[in-house]
């Protein structure tokens, strides 16, 4: 995919989280490990799925995930998500991630987009119906 048929970010959102990765979170090369942004997308995720639920939630499925433009190290990156569907007890969550390359301050890509769905979970951890919308 080309840079230039890159969607922007939501100028009408806040991103839920904003992180830069470190050289711990990359190969020898700069890449960033999938798994790192996979972990870094279920915690931005888990913001909007824990104030609908109002308390304790678990990730139980990851419907979709995409990488559509690698991550480096030094890359800011931020994370938009909203919820996309809501269950009796679940909440399912679009994640997008864009990428402000810092070798090129004006350069921002989406690199990652995925869907995510959550359970609201009570203090024994089972599932609990969530809070009237």
């Amino acid at each position: 995919m080309s840079i230039e048929n890159t969607p922007l970010p939501p100028k009408d959102r806040q991103p839920v989280l904003r992180v830069i990765p470190m050289p711990k979170d990359a190969n020898l090369h700069g890449d960033v490990f999938g798994g790192w942004i996979m972990s870094q997308v279920d915690i931005a995720g888990s913001v909007p799925a824990t104030r609908r639920a109002g308390g304790r939630i678990a990730t139980v499925a990851v419907n979709a995930f995409v990488f559509k433009q690698p991550v480096f190290v030094g890359d800011l990156l931020s994370f938009y998500a909203e919820i996309v569907k809501v269950g009796r007890t679940s909440i399912t969550v679009s994640v997008e991630v864009f990428a402000e390359r810092r070798r090129m301050a004006t350069e921002v890509v989406k690199v990652t987009e995925a869907t995510l769905t959550y359970v609201a979970t009570d203090e024994t951890r089972r599932s609990r119906p969530l809070p009237p919308g």
